[in-house]
């Protein structure tokens, strides 16, 4: 049902709306059993248990599963009320507040975490308006100004029922929502392309230097599968020892910090503006990673004056320098599309000829947890440079890293050109979205 303006907190803000549109709150347009949140606590993980949806794996407008945690079924089956049916709108509670995702039909059956608000929207409107409107910068305004905070930001259940959404005529709607989903579609295939691009490299380095498949074919008399003659003739034909056990012969074993560059950043006092203010130079810190959809760097949430910049010891770092987080957490990767400084959360690695920085991204992949198993401390893990420097690793020839790099180059080249032309295609929508919902830009069909 409609409601009056008077009934709306923030009333006097309401982005004003056409004749023949109306407010109705959130929780008058939800199924039965209405908004609610998911398990309280879910007790310790299980291989085997009910995978629960939280705050980290709501990225984007999209649901990561990538990193799920799964809880004992007699403990979900509790929380049968926030039991997922697909179609629901999912927004974020505690922490990294209004964080927002429509539930795929694949994820039937799965539950929430308690920091997880469950939105079951009627059909009328259905799930992608609310989606579309929990997302405006208004909905957000309202979400952090009454969310209350103790030891983390939380927007309860009451006040995320009160959120105002604008109803246009059913036509008008679907238009809007056609529209911006078209943005969202094709943000989200630059996604998956960037998966698939970035999964092709990673299977191209688990062959050639992991495998060794090339060495082997042709230690069994085969010629290597998918390459040239010519790259075909760059690998060795058999195994010499190492300390690394068996690899290639004539590639050779040596420390990482024997082979690149690796230095450290810092922060320059945030109370001197000359730092800061007016600042041109990216600075980076882990955080910016968090919400990489590739591992590549294209911005920085801060910036730098030269004042600041002369403050850190590694300076500005070229563009194509791999930066790998340190601490909080250890094991974010991300090659810098551009010239930045970092704090004193990570590890920069300057790459050359004898280690690209296509390898070595690939290589810290490959070599995680013998990274994370260097790290030390207390409060939380960080991995120094000084035992990060000594970890052993295969270095192929000069010519079968040349060639490596040459065929991953270009897929790299696609992910970066896929996330430039996503933030484009995100600010357009985000430009359009307030006007769109104000009726300030009437669509034409």
């Amino acid at each position: 049902m409609a409601v009056s303006l008077d009934e709306i907190p923030l009333a006097e803000d309401l982005p004003a709306i056409p004749e023949g549109w109306r407010y109705e709150l959130l929780g008058d347009l939800v199924e039965e059993r209405g908004v609610c949140y998911g398990i309280v606590q879910p007790g310790s993980e299980t291989s085997e248990g009910v995978p629960i949806v939280r705050v980290n794996n709501i990225r984007t407008g999209r649901i990561d599963t990538s990193d799920v945690m799964r809880v004992q079924a007699g403990i979900e089956s509790k929380f049968q009320r926030s039991r997922l049916r697909g179609g629901e709108v999912l927004i974020t509670l505690v922490g990294t507040l209004g964080e927002v995702a429509i539930v795929p039909d694949e994820l039937r059956s799965w539950n929430v975490a308690r920091a997880v608000g469950v939105i079951p929207v009627r059909k009328d409107p259905g799930s992608l308006w609310i989606y579309i409107c929990l997302r405006s910068a208004f909905i957000q305004h309202c979400i952090r100004t009454w969310a209350t905070t103790t030891v983390q930001a939380t927007f309860n259940l009451r006040d995320l029922a009160k959120l105002p959404i604008p109803i246009p005529p059913k036509e008008t709607r679907e238009t809007i929502a056609e529209v911006l989903g078209a943005l969202d579609d094709k943000i989200e295939l630059n996604r998956r392309m960037n998966a698939t691009l970035e999964a092709t490299a990673r299977a191209l380095f688990q062959s050639w230097f992991v495998d060794f498949d090339p060495v082997r074919a042709k230690l069994d008399g085969r010629t290597p599968s998918g390459m040239d003659a010519a790259t075909a003739a760059l690998f060795p034909d058999s195994f010499e020892e190492s300390e690394l056990g068996h690899i290639p012969k004539g590639w050779s074993v040596k420390p990482v910090g024997d082979v690149i560059d690796c230095v450290g950043g810092g922060t320059p006092s945030t109370s001197e503006p000359k730092y800061w203010e007016g600042g041109t130079h990216h600075w980076t810190t882990p955080k910016d990673f968090s919400s990489l959809q590739a591992p590549i760097l294209l911005n920085t949430d801060r910036k730098l004056t030269d004042a600041g910049i002369a403050k850190i010891s590694s300076g500005l770092l070229p563009a194509g320098t791999l930066l790998m987080s340190s601490r909080a957490p250890v094991g974010y990767l991300a090659i810098s599309a551009i010239p930045v400084a970092i704090n004193q959360g990570f590890i920069a690695m300057k790459c050359n000829e004898s280690a690209s920085n296509y390898f070595m991204l690939n290589w810290c992949q490959q070599n995680m947890a013998e990274i994370e198993g260097r790290a030390t401390g207390t409060t939380f893990a960080e991995i120094s440079k000084q035992n990060f420097r000594p970890i052993p690793m295969v270095l192929p020839s000069s010519d079968v890293m040349a060639a490596f790099s040459s065929q991953v180059a270009p897929h790299y080249a696609q992910i970066t050109a896929n996330l430039h032309q996503s933030r484009t295609l995100a600010s357009l929508r985000d430009t359009l979205l307030p006007k769109l919902l104000s009726g300030e830009v009437c669509i034409i069909t």
